[in-house]
């Protein structure tokens, strides 16, 4: 069952870089995308955490209200 659980969710996290649309923007450059999430993590490790948090969050919020998520199974 664990196995399933961490399949699901990694299947998730790469919804997110495609919801993101970091596969189109990137032509599906895998060193470029893991560099964009490096750098996130950088600004997660500084002094304004909190405020990048904040930032992000908002804006991840406002894409899962308005953009139209496909139907469960």
């Amino acid at each position: 069952m664990k196995q399933r659980e961490r399949t699901r969710h990694l299947i998730e996290l790469g919804g997110l870089v495609m919801k993101a649309e970091l596969v189109t923007l990137t032509d599906d450059d895998r060193a470029v995308i893991l560099g964009l999430l490096i750098e996130a993590a950088a600004k997660l490790r500084d002094d304004d955490r909190e405020r990048h948090l904040s930032l992000w969050r908002r804006r991840g919020r406002r894409v899962f209200e308005t953009v139209a998520l496909p139907p469960a199974d």
